[in-house]
């Protein structure tokens, strides 16, 4: 049997973020209940098992400019980890936030990198064995384009963003 996960991002108002773990999956855990409604929203977007691809198609970004900052990590793993409190199980939802300075990087970033630049860097690592290119590139620019919008949108609003991995 096959565990469906998903990395789940929700933009936010910093000034609503409470830096408590519990809390956090709570306000997660009702995010994902109304992902539907919020993705429509443009609040919130959700990458299902190939999160860690996409962040090796950013990482092409290095090939691209070695010397550059690297904005690039900021999209998918970017912010900082919310620790779990001392009597909380260890096994719990993986949190992490990252502030709106680097919602605005990562929305830099996606916005002026080129998909096309990435893939012919990374994209024969990315076409898994027996699918077909044509398809893989086309999901991977699908994730590129919700991305692209979604962090587009939480910098303007000024908002961190906040990520949960669910299985």
């Amino acid at each position: 049997m096959s565990i469906h996960m998903h990395m789940h991002m929700r933009a936010v108002a910093e000034s609503e973020i409470r830096d408590d773990h519990t809390w956090l999956a709570a306000f997660m855990s009702e995010a994902w209940d109304n992902h539907p409604d919020e993705y429509a929203a443009g609040i919130a977007v959700s990458i299902d098992k190939v999160w860690h691809a996409v962040n090796d198609l950013y990482a092409a970004a290095d090939v691209l400019d070695a010397d550059a900052v690297k904005p690039w990590e900021l999209p998918i793993y970017g912010g900082r980890p919310v620790a779990h409190s001392a009597d909380a199980d260890p096994s719990n939802l993986p949190l992490g936030i990252l502030e709106p300075p680097g919602v605005s990087q990562a929305a830099g970033f996606l916005a002026s990198v080129s998909f096309d630049e990435l893939w012919n860097v990374a994209g024969a690592k990315l076409v898994w064995s027996g699918w077909d290119e044509a398809q893989v590139r086309q999901e991977f620019l699908d994730h590129h384009r919700c991305l692209q919008g979604f962090y587009g949108q939480a910098a303007t609003a000024g908002h961190a963003v906040v990520r949960a991995v669910w299985a």
